[in-house]
């Protein structure tokens, strides 16, 4: 019988019960549990689940924000072999029904203030509210275990190009990334993971509490982000590693104080995906005297293709070195940007595809080559620089320009925290460059200015035609900038 993750947690609760597992960041406070004391909850929850009808294979939606019964539940269905479906708290009704459809889920746990949206669109589904769960499970044991299913959870893309698809994730992948990513930061039992993204993305469930479970660490989870609370979390946690995004790193800089006491921290080392100006890094680096650690992965992949050393090869700028054990390649012309494709073994390495959708599972694979969008460019070495993903791929009078490298010009900029690049049709130059700018608080700079300076960095064709000062960017609930949503809106404006 394979392993399953309930089977790692039961592990180390079983040599170290009071080992602290999880330390939660609520509103009411910090909650400790234990690792026996987290096996309890899960499998108090897996007998309450059993007893509404989930089954080994049975799909469990579950959307709630960062909260400990987030991971009861999900502890629990790996316990009863059900497949747990998390999603975004912030999903609509409409998206919520397309979730409960495509993912065939026979049950939906939710967070109570959210229970009217999924109840408006559940059918004849049980809808479990937490506080129900909380209240139900006590005293409730599970049935006997029972071979595990290779599957363990279904999680949904972004859908910013078609619906959303729900990628399917096992247990060996689960275990795979736990263990190629703590043996590559070192986790031990005696690191805890900051967890500040939220729990349904894969972040946070790949890289922080897999490798904490496979090593018997801890986790300690916030409730929400906040770029205010965050230095003061990375002391009072005590958190040894801390993963991010770049924006949440922006925010932190920009929106809360310093403090001398910022570097009284045990943080080894910050993950964190995405682009940070040098400038940037280096002022997070040394307010909180923790390296930064570029990454880069996505659902899909499930072991991140490409982290960064622990050595003198690391760069702020790249996306790193291909992980041990990994294997990728660049394809396109010689000594160009080109995509990544990834090639791992399907359900251990990389997904094995999309849930009931053969045909958009062929189309993730060329060959066994998982195709990622995403275009990189290598160095001599072989380290990574991530370009831009296709879709943000943009062609100026039969040119190619890459959002990132503009985004990039603009952070420099002394006036300017952060921007989103896109282009919109333009009927004689294929496109135009819509250049939308978040300025640091107390700074100014109009429009031509920022059109000025980067006409003295980057090559005429690309340059923005359009710059929008804004207050704030759209994001996700993990801090992504939702560009479909800037370029409907520059769109809508022109018509």
């Amino acid at each position: 019988m394979s392993s399953s993750v309930h089977d790692l947690l039961a592990g180390t609760a079983a040599d170290r019960p009071e080992a602290p597992f999880l330390v939660f960041a609520g509103d009411a406070g910090v909650e400790t549990v234990s690792y026996a004391e987290q096996v309890r909850r899960a499998d108090e929850t897996a007998g309450l689940l059993a007893e509404l009808g989930v089954e080994p294979g049975a799909r469990v939606h579950l959307m709630t924000p960062n909260r400990p019964e987030f991971l009861d539940v999900w502890f629990a269905c790996a316990r009863l072999g059900a497949v747990v479906v998390p999603v975004n708290p912030l999903s609509t009704a409409d998206e919520v029904g397309h979730q409960l459809t495509d993912s065939r889920a026979v049950l939906s746990v939710v967070d109570e203030p959210l229970a009217a949206t999924v109840r408006a669109v559940a059918g004849e589904r049980t809808v479990l509210g937490l506080g129900e769960l909380v209240a139900r499970r006590r005293g409730r044991t599970p049935p006997p275990a029972a071979a595990t299913p290779e599957l363990a959870a279904i999680m949904f893309t972004s859908g910013t190009t078609s619906a959303p698809k729900g990628v399917q994730v096992t247990h060996a992948n689960y275990r795979q990334v736990g263990r190629l990513v703590a043996e590559h930061l070192g986790v031990t039992a005696a690191d805890r993971w900051l967890v500040t993204l939220p729990l349904f993305h894969g972040n946070a469930q790949y890289y922080c509490l897999m490798s904490a479970l496979v090593a018997g660490g801890a986790v300690a989870v916030a409730s929400r982000f906040s770029a205010t609370a965050w230095p003061a979390q990375a002391r009072e946690l005590r958190p040894t590693l801390a993963s991010l995004f770049a924006a949440p790193i922006r925010m932190v800089l920009a929106r809360s104080v310093p403090s001398p006491d910022d570097a009284d921290n045990d943080l080894r080392l910050v993950l964190f995906a995405q682009n940070l100006a040098p400038a940037q890094a280096h002022e997070f680096e040394t307010r909180f005297g923790a390296p930064l650690l570029q990454l880069y992965g996505m659902t899909e992949t499930v072991v991140p293709p490409f982290v960064n050393p622990l050595d003198d090869r690391r760069r702020w700028d790249s996306i790193g070195l291909p992980l041990p054990g990994v294997e990728v390649r660049v394809v396109g012309e010689e000594g160009e940007p080109g995509e990544l494709q990834v090639r791992g073994r399907p359900g251990v390495d990389v997904t094995p595809g999309y849930d009931g959708r053969p045909e958009a599972t062929a189309a993730l694979f060329d060959d066994g080559w998982l195709r990622t969008g995403d275009q990189v460019r290598l160095d001599e070495i072989g380290r990574a620089y991530f370009v831009d993903r296709a879709k943000d791929m943009m062609k100026r009078a039969g040119e190619n320009v890459a959002a990132s490298e503009v985004e990039q010009v603009l952070g420099a900029h002394p006036a300017v925290l952060e921007s989103a690049v896109h282009g919109v049709p333009d009927p004689v130059h294929d496109e135009a460059i819509v250049a939308h700018v978040v300025l640091r608080p107390g700074a100014s700079a109009d429009p031509a200015e920022l059109v000025a300076w980067c006409a003295e960095r980057l090559s005429r064709f690309k340059v923005p035609e359009t710059v929008v000062v804004r207050d704030e960017l759209p994001r996700s609930t993990i801090g992504k900038i939702l560009k479909n949503a800037l370029r409907d809106e520059v769109l809508g404006a022109s018509r």
